[in-house]
Parts: structure tokens; C-alpha cells; sequence
């Protein structure tokens, strides 16, 4: 879509448009009374000249609006830091307002679930009385932040899906990266007791040690947070991040040595009244030229305070990798590079692989991959799922305290094991009740999970896992490494078969393909449906069955989760005629997997009579090419003895709700 601006044809994103749709999902948050004001104007339409960045980059920070997404803004922060992370994202030399290439469009790179997608967007921003609503950055003529924004925001769907979040998600999505999340309480103390019993996810966290960030403190990405009032020298809100910018160890005059970190608050202003701020009295415990050197770094947003006071009014930190410019992680506890990386997708599927936690006797059954170590090395795993998306008509039936606690909306309560295995041929029920070599140990309703250790040369087991049996949710495991890897998936018959635990059950596994032009039919939306493969089997009558019998059949596609076809298959009854089995292709079927979906793993249980049937498979298209695998279990209906071991030993949930707001 066109339109006509001062002679020039500017592009205008169908895909976004500048609608109530790209502003709101359920009109939850309180941006939502804003909806009659907002208007929609390109920079140009704002400002004389606008450009992308300033001149002076200490006014290029961002700075919060009336979204609440201070979550993404630390982030974004971290990107203005860091050159090579900020041209990967927004590609320099883009045509800008006043150049002759200029046509109302930007392009940005965002990654998701491994891999950088294209998002371009027009510049048309969401604007009250001709200035921006949202975010800006501190100088009004540049647009990177607002642009930035916008892109992050139809990535998620609208702005108002913006309304809380991580820090950890957004540094992730804007550097391919890793974070992982700390804690600033002490367990062991009386307030830590407190918290823990009030959020169980700090047991799980580790206990922030900014020591053990040295090799690093230039380079990482810090973020602090607060989850709770602070009844302290503060307005900060309960669910509020600031970006750490530095910290230091500073000498008072008493000799005695004082750690103080600047932090910038994304609101653009002080929000701290302690010791440290302009006219506090721990300036007069340094000496005069130092005091005045440490003040005169303080931009607008900025302010110092010291590690007593840091600890006591925030609860966690998020730590973001460091990302050099050969685009490799490197170690926040060692600094090494991890120079070596691999990535595989998965999923969980109900009835098929989702196992859940090890105090099930099904855990066994969730996905499983091989990681093999060439070398003594520090090898970092991440264990990152897919986000759920959310039912928006219950959602807007919540209140807006309720509605901050979107975690278990949003996501599967995940952890990560692994095992050393010392030879590839194995008994797998023995090793599993072994105890790991390493784990994230408590399942967590967070996005990623990372574990993080020194391995020696050799196979190690990974096992991701949902804590609840049956819940569905595709991943992406990755692993980066100081020393030569490999990462396999472990390919075993039994992965890819249905998991029944009442009874005994007969299997058959088929094997077929769809071929372009021959036996790729697609759906019965299409006439060449018929050419799809079929799958004949039979329902044997057994006097002691009544009721039909309980038949479950899976269907795999041999397809990399980035290249999915949608799948789907029916069944149909088997015709007798003249002692020929025949179709009649006339009658409905007799039981169906559809609709057609992007996935895996389809699976269908059902109870049929006696009888003799047929499976087709298809994809929705025709023509669409793939390897594909059938599994038909049957039920037995015989009395079985159930085995009375126990699988390892039960793991200790923990669920944490912590979103920031403004």
C-alpha cells in the first residue's frame, strides 16, 4: 500500500496498519482509554529532522512512555552499547527522512526460537498531540527506539502485548544470546525466609555474587528489578527494571572501601533518595575530586547508589551474556569464548513424548539428545520453549493486578537433565535413577533455563521435561561451548510411540512418503486427495470387548521444525465386495486428525468395532513433499502385572510470577 507524502510514494505495512488491532489485543492494560487520542504520524510529520540516532549518544537512551515495557528498554540499552549487537539488529545505511532513497520503511532483524527474522515495518508511530505516546529516545528528533519499538511490537502482535515482560526474553530476542536471572536475598536470612515462602521461584535462583562477574563487568548486560514495595528512599513502582551501567569499587577517605553502582531508570528521572544521590551525605566519605568525577557520569535517568542499598531494594538481576564481535558468547564466570554452538528443535507432545517431571514413571518418554564433548571444556546448555498464546477472553476477565501474573498463561513450568553415559549402549531406566551430573533442578515457568558446567571429554544424556505429563510445548535446546561438540537427537523406536500405561498394547509402525505429482494429494478439500498413501489394519473381535477398541495412531513428518507441513489423516472403513476391500469414497470417515497442523506430531485416540480400516495421511496442499512415519497401537485386553519401581526421585516445583510494569 501506497500513499502520497511531499511527492513521494511511502510504504504502508497492511500487515501492521494503523488500527486499533496493532494498539490492543483485549484492551486490558490501561493504554486502553488512550485508544480516541492516539493518532498515527511518520517522524517527518513530528519533527523538522529526524533522524535515526543523535549526534550526542548519551541522548540516544531510551526512555518509557505510557507503555509499561521498561523490560525491553534495559535492553535496548544494552544494544546501544555494544555497536556490533545494534547493526545486527538494525542494518545501517538505510535510507532516512530527507535522503532520495527514503520510502517510509525500516528494517529490523529480531531472532526467535533460533533463527534472525525479517520484521520491517512503516514508520508511522503512535503519537498524542503530535509527540510520541510510547518510547522514545531522550532526544525528540531521534527515532531508532520508537522504530525498534514498533518492530518488537508486531513481532508480538500489538503494543499492548508489550505490557510486562522480562528483561532476560527481550535480551534474548535482541541478540540471540542467553540471560540468566539471580537473586539479591539471602535464603538463609529472615527476609529471604519470607520471600521464599512468598515466591517459591527463589529457591531456585542463584544468589547474585557480583564478584563472580569481574572477567566480564565491561561487557555483560545487568538489569535490576524490583517485585515487591519497597518501603524505602524510593518510587519505584512493584514490578519495575532499571539497567545497571557500571559498578565500582571506590576507596573512602576512612581507607574502608565502598561498591557503588550507576543505575538509569527508564522513566528518564531519579527515583532514589538515599546516601548516594546528588546532595546525599555519602559524597562527603570520598575525596572531593573522586566525589565530583562519579557525579559528573550521571546522565538525565541516572543516579548512584551503593551495594547495601542496591540489595535491599531490588530483588533480582538479570545477567546477559556477553556477545563478542565474531557474534560468540562468552562466559560470565571464566570469560572464555564459546566458540563452538549447536541448536535443535523439538517439542513435547501429549501421549507421545511429553513425560513430564522425574517423579513420573513416564518421564522417559520426553525427547532425548546426545551431546558428546571432544574436549575438557565449560559447556553451557539452554532449554528454551516456545511462549503459549493466551486466552484472551478470560484474560480480560481478570483484574489488572491479576493480570501482571501471566506467567503460567504464557508458558510450561521446564527443566533441563543431563547424565554422564559412559558408553553409548546403555539401560536407560538404571541411568535415570542415577542422579545427574548436572541440572536446573527445579522445574520454573520461565521461557529458557540454562545450566552451566566444566565437562570432561565424553556422551552426556539431555533430557528436557515438562512438570506436568501431557503438556504440549515445542523447544529449542542449545548448547555453546568452549571445546569441539556434537548434539544429536537420540533416535529410538520407542520415542516416536504412543505412551500407554493401562494395559498392554500391540504396535505396528508403517513407513510412507508424499511425493510431488504422484502421492502427494494433499487434503480432501482437493480431488487428488485419493493418490495419498493408505495404510490398511485391522480391529480383531475379542469376546471380552463390548465397547470397540481403544486404537491410538500417531503420525510423524520427517521434517526440521523450521520447515513444517501441515498434517492430518483420516479413517476410514474398509468395504467388502466380491472378496475385495474397497473404500467407498463417497462416505464420511470413521474417525479424524484434523485440522491439518504445523507440527510434528499428530495423534488421534479412539475405540473401534471389529473390523478392517484404513489410515491416509495427507498434508493440506498438495504437492507438498516429506517422509512420514505411522504408529498403531492397539489394545489388549488381557490382565497385565504393573511394575512397582519407582523412577528417581521427585522433584521439588517451583512457579514464579514476576512481570514488570510501570
Amino acid at each position: 500500500m501506497k500513499e502520497d507524502c511531499e511527492g513521494a510514494a511511502l510504504f504502508q505495512d497492511l500487515d501492521f496498519p494503523t488500527a486499533a488491532s496493532s494498539l490492543f489485543l483485549d484492551s486490558s492494560t490501561p493504554i486502553a482509554r488512550l485508544q480516541r487520542e492516539i493518532t498515527w504520524l511518520r517522524p517527518q510529520e513530528i519533527c523538522q529532522t529526524p533522524s535515526l540516532f543523535p549526534t550526542n549518544l548519551n541522548l540516544a537512551h531510551a526512555k518509557q512512555g505510557l507503555l509499561g515495557d521498561c523490560w525491553f528498554l534495559c535492553a535496548c540499552t544494552f544494544l546501544l552499547n555494544n555497536q556490533h549487537l545494534l547493526n545486527k539488529v538494525l542494518p545501517p545505511s538505510q535510507p532516512q527522512w530527507g535522503s532520495s532513497g527514503y520510502k517510509g520503511s525500516f528494517q529490523f532483524l529480531l531472532w526467535q526460537h533460533g533463527r534472525w527474522i525479517d520484521v520491517t515495518i512503516d514508520d508511522r508511530l503512535p503519537c498524542i498531540n503530535s509527540s510520541l505516546c510510547f518510547s522514545r529516545c531522550h532526544s525528540p528528533s531521534a527515532f531508532w527506539v520508537a522504530l525498534l519499538e514498533k518492530a518488537y511490537a508486531k513481532l508480538h502482535g500489538s503494543y499492548e502485548q508489550l505490557w510486562a515482560g522480562q528483561v532476560s526474553e527481550a535480551l534474548v530476542d535482541l541478540t540471540g544470546g542467553v540471560a540468566e536471572r539471580w537473586s539479591l536475598r539471602e535464603i538463609g536470612s529472615q527476609e529471604g525466609k519470607l520471600r521464599a515462602e512468598q515466591d517459591s521461584d527463589e529457591v531456585m535462583r542463584k544468589k547474585l555474587d557480583l564478584n563472580l562477574l569481574c572477567r566480564v563487568q565491561e561487557e555483560c548486560a545487568l538489569s535490576c528489578s524490583t517485585r515487591s514495595p519497597s518501603g524505602g528512599p524510593s518510587e519505584l513502582d512493584q514490578h519495575h527494571a532499571l539497567t545497571v551501567m557500571e559498578w565500582l569499587d571506590v576507596r573512602k577517605v576512612s581507607g574502608s572501601e565502598v561498591r557503588l553502582l550507576r543505575l538509569r531508570n527508564p522513566w528518564g528521572r531519579c527515583c532514589w533518595a538515599g546516601d548516594w544521590t546528588w546532595s546525599g551525605v555519602g559524597w562527603s566519605s570520598l575525596d572531593p575530586v573522586c566525589a565530583a568525577e562519579l557525579q559528573a557520569r550521571i546522565a538525565e535517568g541516572e543516579f548512584w547508589l551503593d551495594e547495601a542499598e542496591f540489595t535491599s531494594q531490588f530483588d533480582d538481576i538479570t545477567v546477559g551474556y556477553p556477545i563478542n564481535k565474531d557474534g560468540h558468547l562468552k562466559s560470565i564466570y571464566t570469560g572464555a569464548v564459546l566458540t563452538h554452538s549447536h541448536q535443535l528443535a523439538s517439542r513435547w507432545i501429549k501421549g507421545s513424548s511429553a513425560g513430564g517431571s522425574r517423579n513420573t514413571s513416564s518421564y522417559s518418554s520426553n525427547p532425548k539428545f546426545w551431546l558428546k564433548v571432544c574436549a575438557e571444556g565449560e559447556v553451557l546448555v539452554s532449554l528454551l520453549q516456545h511462549r503459549k498464546c493466551r486466552n484472551t477472553e478470560k484474560y480480560s476477565q481478570r483484574t489488572l493486578e491479576d493480570r501482571s501474573n501471566t506467567k503460567h498463561q504464557h508458558y510450561q513450568a521446564i527443566a533441563l537433565h543431563m547424565w554422564k553415559v559412559e558408553k553409548k549402549r546403555f539401560n536407560l531406566s538404571r541411568m535415570l535413577n542415577k542422579p545427574p551430573c548436572a541440572s536446573t533442578h527445579c522445574h520454573s515457568y520461565e521461557r529458557e533455563v540454562v545450566l552451566s558446567r566444566k565437562l570432561e571429554p565424553g556422551y552426556y544424556l539431555l533430557i528436557p521435561s515438562t512438570y506436568q505429563p501431557g503438556a504440549e510445548a515445542p523447544f529449542l535446546i542449545r548448547v555453546f561451548s568452549s571445546s569441539p561438540i556434537s548434539l544429536s537427537a537420540l533416535k529410538s523406536p520407542a520415542s516416536s510411540l504412543p505412551l500407554m500405561t493401562d494395559g498392554e498394547w500391540e504396535t505396528s509402525i508403517f513407513h510412507g512418503s508424499w511425493v510431488e505429482g504422484r502421492t502427494a494429494g494433499g487434503s480432501r478439500n482437493f480431488p487428488s486427495y485419493w493418490q495419498n498413501p493408505s495404510f490398511p489394519f485391522a480391529v480383531c473381535d475379542e469376546p471380552t470387548v463390548t465397547s470397540g477398541v481403544s486404537v491410538r495412531i500417531t503420525l510423524h513428518q520427517s521434517r526440521p521444525d523450521t520447515d513444517l507441513h501441515p498434517i492430518g489423516f483420516h479413517v476410514y472403513k474398509v468395504l467388502q465386495e466380491d472378496s475385495e476391500q474397497t473404500v467407498a469414497k463417497d462416505e464420511d470417515p470413521v474417525a479424524s486428525c484434523t485440522p491439518h497442523c504445523y507440527t510434528q506430531h499428530v495423534s488421534l485416540a479412539c475405540s473401534l468395532p471389529p473390523g478392517s480400516y484404513t489410515i491416509v495421511p495427507s498434508t493440506y496442499q498438495p504437492d507438498c513433499s516429506a517422509n512420514f512415519t505411522i504408529s498403531l497401537a492397539r489394545k489388549i485386553h488381557r490382565k497385565v502385572v504393573k511394575s512397582q519401581e519407582k523412577l528417581g526421585s521427585a522433584v521439588h516445583e517451583v512457579s514464579h510470577i514476576s512481570l514488570m510494569k510501570t
